[in-house]
């Protein structure tokens, strides 16, 4: 069965920080772009991060932006979101998303819907507290 599966998430203090991990069962990594998405209840899903494993560019939304690092540890076939300096805003279910096309991803990421992406995580609750 292919599918991500995303850890890492938990309750951190403003300021705080945490690193969320996307593993892949039943695929590899290797040749796909990986997105971090989020979603707070109510809000609608925003786009945070993605990297293209093929050549490692990165691509960030400006909220996250000099906060956050997408890397990727080829031996484990692992993504990482590293999130330094939380803020209350940060607060939200993060999801990770892979596709084969690394096109398909950015237009997915930017407007942040996540359409059309081939493989979703279940999500990791990531809370920050004031």
């Amino acid at each position: 069965q292919v599918q991500l599966v995303e850890s890492g998430g938990g309750l951190v203090q403003v300021g705080g920080s945490l690193r969320l991990s996307c593993a892949a069962s039943g695929f590899t990594l290797d040749n796909y772009a990986v997105g971090w998405f989020r979603q707070a209840p109510g809000k609608r899903r925003e786009g945070v991060a993605c990297i293209d494993n093929k050549n490692g560019k990165t691509y960030y939304s400006p909220s996250v932006k000099g906060r956050f690092t997408v890397s990727r540890d080829n031996a484990k076939d692992i993504i990482y979101l590293q999130m330094d300096s939380l803020e209350p805003e940060d607060t939200s279910v993060y999801y990770c998303a892979a596709d084969i096309s690394p096109l398909k991803m950015i237009q997915a990421i930017v407007p942040g819907d996540g359409k059309g992406l081939e493989v979703w995580g279940q999500g990791t609750l990531v809370t920050v507290s004031s």
